[in-house]
C-alpha cells in the first residue's frame, strides 16, 4: 500500500511531494550518515524516481563514494542546505531515499528496520519499533 507524501526545505524553496511505502522507512547509522545528517542517524522514506515531483525549485547535488564503492548523489537545497534525498549515480531505475525530516507526514512514518546499526553511537538507545542489522 502506498501513501502520499509532500514535503519542503527549511527556507521552503524546494516542496515536492511523492508516492511511497510506509513499511519501507528505515533508519541508517553508518558513519556517512551521521556526518551528513549532522546527527546520530538518519531516517529515510525510499520511492521511485519516478513517484517523486518537485513543486517549486531544483535542488542541488553532489557526489560521494561510499565506504562500498558506490557513487550517491546527495541533493540539498542550495538556499538553506536542508539535504532532502540520496540516490544511486547514472543509468537505470533509481530510488531517491527523501530525508524523513522534509516530510510533513514524519509522525505517521515508523521505521520497521535499522542498518548498520554496528556504527550506531554507544548511547543511543535501543530503537525497538525497527530490526536492526549490523550492516546492510
Amino acid at each position: 500500500m502506498t501513501m502520499k507524501i509532500d514535503g519542503q526545505c527549511h527556507c521552503g524553496s524546494i516542496a515536492y511531494e511523492a508516492e511511497i511505502d510506509p513499511k519501507a522507512v528505515r533508519i541508517f547509522h553508518c558513519t556517512d550518515r551521521q556526518v551528513l545528517s549532522g546527527t546520530a542517524f538518519r531516517i529515510t522514506a525510499p520511492a521511485a524516481e519516478e513517484d517523486v515531483r518537485f513543486l517549486c525549485g531544483t535542488p542541488a547535488q553532489y557526489r560521494k563514494t561510499a565506504e562500498s564503492g558506490r557513487i550517491r548523489i546527495q541533493a540539498f537545497c542550495r538556499d538553506c542546505g536542508t539535504p532532502l534525498y540520496a540516490t544511486s549515480a547514472g543509468e537505470g531505475p533509481r530510488v531517491f531515499g527523501i530525508r524523513a525530516g522534509t516530510i510533513r507526514q514524519r509522525r505517521e512514518l515508523v521505521p520497521g528496520r535499522q542498518f548498520w546499526r554496528r556504527s550506531a553511537l554507544p548511547w543511543m538507545p535501543e530503537i525497538s519499533c525497527a530490526e536492526a542489522f549490523e550492516t546492510q
